[in-house]
């Protein structure tokens, strides 16, 4: 281990005592990170679920949800890890508005106990966070998924790039449109560094998996840029049909 990577395990350990890590759900002091009373009531997701974006099904005899279903799509295939109900949206909350960023390597080790050996079957080669506009990255002061993709990055040893994939026009927050109106409103949001040398298998993270208006446009703009196949995965998910 280098020296800088030893020094970066003291400062955490140090950070660790002096602020106990909390449950993200309950706010409890946990040294586990989420607390064994939360565990039994956040909903991971299972089968069945949809085979492109991995939403719950209630009908295991169908094989994709309503949206996928009903249009292409640029993604090859995507997971989230828990259903978006309390208390895993208050959570999401929390670490995106009221400046939780600790959440992030809570989230970012979950999401690698349950989904490292299928990032391994995708064979990803860099780990891309859906981005912020820079004014609202400045007034937020950190992207959320920015913070989860850089430590997953670091637990599975997998480069997380940040120069790739840009938000060059600011958009209205997605929680406030209908289905048609999140893929209207992301039209020419996004943009890919020219200097990229694409690889082939890439992986987004994002927070939360709506109607997939957002990350269907970052993987649209990433196989533009010569991408062989876009992948994601999300802190939650909505429930299919």
């Amino acid at each position: 281990m280098s020296v800088s990577g030893v020094s970066g395990g003291i400062f955490r350990r140090l950070l660790d005592f002096l602020y106990p890590p909390v449950c993200p759900f309950c706010g409890k002091i946990s040294r586990e990170g989420i607390c064994a009373g939360c565990r039994k009531k956040i909903v991971y997701v299972k089968e069945p679920r949809c085979m492109r974006c991995g939403k719950p099904l209630r009908d295991e005899t169908l094989e994709y949800c309503r949206d996928c279903a009903s249009h292409n799509s640029f993604i090859t295939r995507g997971y989230g890890l828990w259903l978006h109900r309390e208390p895993v949206s208050g959570a999401v909350y929390r670490f995106k508005y009221r400046n939780k960023r600790n959440f992030g390597r809570i989230f970012a080790a979950e999401l690698a106990e349950h989904y490292a050996g299928q990032i391994r079957a995708w064979e990803i080669e860099e780990i891309v966070p859906i981005p912020l506009h820079l004014s609202r990255k400045r007034k937020r002061g950190f992207n959320q998924s920015e913070v989860v993709a850089k430590e997953l990055s670091v637990l599975l040893g997998i480069p997380c790039r940040t120069d790739i994939l840009f938000r060059i026009r600011k958009t209205l927050p997605q929680k406030h449109l209908d289905r048609t109106g999140r893929a209207g409103n992301l039209c020419g949001a996004f943009g890919v560094s020219r200097g990229w040398q694409a690889c082939e298998n890439v992986l987004l993270i994002d927070d939360i998996y709506t109607t997939g208006a957002t990350v269907g446009r970052a993987a649209k703009m990433l196989k533009k840029a010569g991408a062989q196949n876009v992948y994601f995965l999300t802190i939650s998910i909505g429930q299919g049909i």
